[in-house]
C-alpha cells in the first residue's frame, strides 16, 4: 500500500464508534507493542488487533479498548517490555475512560447561531454536532466570510452551488445554513462521512474519480479538522 492509501485509510474514521485514548495504561506482560497516534500520544499495550478499520487493544492494567485504527499511525513493538504491575483491589487502572465523539450533540460553550443552527439541522435530519463542525472549520462563524475561490458564508455555499438549491443570498445566515445542510446531507447519502466532507470541500467528482478521499493536502487537512471540531462525550 502506498503512502497516499495509507494516509486515506488513515482518515476514514468512523465517527459514531470512535474511541479516544487519552492517558497510559499500566502494567504489562513479556511483549507489548506501542501505538503512535496521530495526535502525538502514544500508548502502550499487551497486543492489538485490527478487524474492518477497528482497532482492539488489550491494555497492560487489564480490559480492552475500542477505537478506529485511523487514529493510529503506526504500531511498533515496544524496545524495553515492562514488567506485570498489580491493580491494588478496588482501585481504577490508569486506563481513562475513553470519551466518545456524538453526532448529534452540540458542542460545549456559547456558539453564534445556535439557535438557527439547530433549526437547520433538525429540519434537515443532519447531526447538529457535524453541521458545527463544518460551520466551525469553513468560516469560524462568521456569515460575511468569502473565500479565494467565491464560497460564501457561514458553510462557505459556492453561489453555483446556492443557485442549484434555489438559494441567492449567501450572506444571509438563514439561507446559507439550509443551502449548506441540504448540499451536506445530499452528500451523506452518497458517501461514507469522512468522504462526505471530502467532498464538501473538493466536490464530489473528486471522490468519484480517487474512490475516497482525494490525496489534495487542503482537503485532507479540511476532513481531519472537521471531525476534530466534533464534539465528544466522556
Amino acid at each position: 500500500m502506498n503512502a497516499d492509501a495509507r494516509g486515506r485509510a488513515r482518515l476514514r474514521m468512523l465517527v459514531a464508534a470512535a474511541i479516544v485514548i487519552t492517558a497510559f495504561a499500566v502494567g504489562s506482560d513479556a511483549h507489548a507493542d506501542t501505538l503512535y497516534f496521530a495526535n502525538g500520544r502514544t500508548l502502550s499495550v499487551k497486543a492489538c488487533r485490527v478487524d474492518g478499520g477497528v482497532m482492539t487493544v488489550t491494555l497492560r492494567g487489564g480490559g480492552e479498548a475500542t477505537f478506529d485504527a485511523a487514529l493510529v499511525s503506526r504500531v511498533m513493538p515496544s524496545e524495553v517490555p515492562e514488567p506485570d504491575e498489580e491493580t491494588p483491589v478496588g482501585t481504577a487502572t490508569a486506563a481513562a475512560s475513553a470519551p466518545t465523539i456524538v453526532l448529534d450533540q452540540a458542542p460545549s460553550g456559547a456558539r453564534p447561531y445556535a439557535s438557527l443552527i439547530e433549526s437547520v439541522a433538525e429540519r434537515h435530519g443532519v447531526p447538529l454536532g457535524l453541521v458545527h463542525a463544518v460551520v466551525q472549520a469553513e468560516s469560524n462563524y462568521q456569515p460575511r466570510a468569502r473565500s479565494s475561490a467565491g464560497a460564501r458564508g457561514l458553510m462557505q455555499v459556492m453561489p453555483k452551488t446556492g443557485a442549484e438549491l434555489g438559494v441567492r443570498n449567501l450572506y444571509d445566515p438563514a439561507s446559507n445554513l439550509d443551502a449548506g445542510v441540504r448540499y451536506l446531507k445530499s452528500l451523506m447519502g452518497e458517501f461514507e462521512l469522512d468522504q462526505a466532507l471530502a467532498a464538501y470541500n473538493a466536490g464530489p467528482n473528486a471522490v468519484r474519480k480517487f474512490g475516497g478521499i482525494p490525496p489534495y493536502r487542503e482537503t485532507q487537512d479540511y476532513v481531519r479538522r472537521v471531525l476534530a471540531n466534533l464534539p465528544v462525550r466522556p
